[in-house]
């Protein structure tokens, strides 16, 4: 029973919640209805409320631009009112100017009317006044032709060829005059230069021989250069291309050779075998391999002792070792490196004085005999010779011409040119700078003097200066002007292919007239 009443107590219970639960839950959804409503209410309020903003702000923009459109257009309105106004008043300005412009042009024109009818009047006048002049002129010339017998056209060719005669004189004067000042005023400045240039410049007479000389400490030395059967002096001799002469100079051995490098690997060569003491052909050999290795490295540095001296740059390897082997070369007895310091000198000082390029002189005067020591013989002058070396290893156009002229093989194009020639005769031809043989000196002259004198009209011919000029002085009887001028030309041909003679030889021919009166 109990649990009968349990159970049924609890489906009482349960059905009881049931019930309370479905109130409750009820309630709850009516609730929630009715705020649902509020909300929805609430919010169609809010959203018509906004509506209504947004429309009031929409027409207030609107209003807005509608009126800035409308002062955009007053604006432009106005704008373009005035730039109508503005062409409006352009175009009266204009009317009025042209309206102006159009008066002046008549007033212009009637004024040229004026002028046209008042010129024409005074050009007629003027007509008539000329054909009376000419008239009158007509019949004064026929009045002067009769009076002198001459008729006008002579008249006017003898007063023509008077006044050319006057003129000419005059001009041919002044002409001379002229020339004559030129001449005065360019050979003292040239005196001036050379003097000074020679002044500045002392160097030493330097003169080679074909022969150099090895002392010994004693005699019993030249049996032991000799050896045995003379086997050492022909081993010697066969590797230097020098001939040794061993005779019965005291304490003494001759080198004779015309190449002065072969000469002085000779020379070194002997010193070195005397000082060792082995002479053998093995250890000759030897040595002068060394000692020509030796003479080659000293010919460079000769080199660049010199180009450094000079103060010349940018010198080609080659050349300086072309300028090195100078040292042992000679020209009619002058060291060929002095004579081309000398003249690199002399060449520089001139080129100041003149206001030229004095590194490009020294440069030219330096190299300009660097065709007189070839690796091997050429048919070429030396000059030429020394252009073409030049060329190849770069040198600038100037110096090449100046190397190439300074012997008249080529034309001077350059001032430096005549400058290098005149230098190179300067050095060549001061005392003592180059040795001949007496006897041959004498007939060279001898020959210069003769060669003058198988001319018809020679009266005289004298070489003076060493034979670098001659001068002939031909009778003015038998010899023009004309045929002195030909003269001269055809001596120096003579010259040039009959005779052998260093540098130039200078011909001059004097033409003298004497007009002898006398007065008792």
């Amino acid at each position: 029973m109990e649990i009968t009443f349990i159970i049924l107590a609890a489906i009482v219970g349960i059905g009881g919640g049931f019930g309370i639960a479905k109130f409750l839950e009820k309630s709850n959804v009516s609730n929630m209805i009715k705020n649902a409503k509020k909300e929805a209410s609430s919010i169609l309020k809010d959203a018509n409320l906004e509506a209504e903003n947004i429309k009031k702000d929409k027409l207030l923009q609107a209003k807005e631009k509608f009126l800035e459109l409308k002062s955009e257009h007053e604006k432009e309105i106005l704008a373009k009112d005035k730039r109508m106004a503005e062409v409006e008043k352009r175009i009266r300005d204009k009317e009025s100017q042209v309206s102006s412009e159009l008066s002046k042009a008549k007033k212009v024109n009637d004024d040229f009317e004026a002028k046209t009818k008042e010129y024409t009047t005074k050009i007629e006048f003027l007509d008539k006044k000329q054909q009376e002049l000419e008239k009158l002129h007509k019949s004064q010339v026929e009045q002067l032709e009769v009076i002198s017998g001459l008729s006008a056209e002579e008249a006017k060719e003898q007063l023509v060829e008077s006044l050319k005669a006057e003129a000419k004189t005059k001009a041919m004067s002044h002409i001379q005059d002229t020339i004559e000042e030129a001449k005065l005023t360019a050979q003292q400045e040239a005196k001036k230069v050379i003097i000074n240039t020679i002044q500045r410049v002392g160097t030493e007479e330097a003169v080679e021989n074909c022969v150099s000389v090895f002392n010994i400490e004693s005699d019993d030395v030249k049996g032991r250069i000799i050896g045995r059967e003379g086997r050492n002096i022909r081993a010697l001799e066969a590797a230097t291309g020098v001939e040794i002469i061993v005779d019965d100079t005291p304490e003494a051995i001759i080198l004779s050779c015309f190449d002065p490098v072969r000469r002085e690997i000779a020379r070194l060569s002997l010193h070195k075998l005397v000082t060792d003491g082995r002479i053998h052909p093995a250890r000759i050999e030897e040595v002068v391999a060394k000692t020509t290795k030796q003479i080659d490295e000293e010919i460079a540095e000769v080199g660049k002792r010199t180009v450094i001296d000079l103060g010349i740059h940018g010198l080609h390897p080659e050349l300086i070792k072309v300028v090195g082997r100078m040292k042992y070369r000679s020209s009619y007895g002058q060291n060929l490196l002095q004579h081309s310091r000398e003249v690199a000198k002399l060449c520089g000082i001139m080129a100041a004085e003149l206001g030229l390029n004095v590194k490009l002189a020294k440069r030219a005067g330096l190299l300009h005999d660097i065709g007189k020591v070839p690796d091997a013989e050429s048919d070429l002058p030396h000059a030429l010779l020394g252009m073409q070396w030049a060329e190849k290893y770069g040198e600038k156009e100037e110096v090449c011409n100046a190397i190439g002229a300074h012997h008249d093989e080529i034309e001077m194009k350059y001032l430096i040119s005549p400058i290098i020639q005149v230098c190179d005769a300067i050095s060549g031809a001061r005392p003592g700078a180059r040795r001949q043989v007496l006897d041959s000196y004498i007939q060279r002259l001898k020959d210069l003097e003769e060669i003058a004198f198988a001319f018809n009209g020679v009266k005289n011919a004298y070489a003076i200066q060493a034979g670098r000029e001659l001068r002939v002085i031909v009778e003015s009887e038998k010899v023009s002007d004309d045929m002195a001028q030909n003269l001269s030309f055809e001596i120096s041909q003579k010259i040039q292919t009959e005779m052998t003679y260093p540098g130039q030889v200078k011909i001059t021919v004097i033409r003298e007239t004497r007009a002898v009166n006398i007065a008792k």
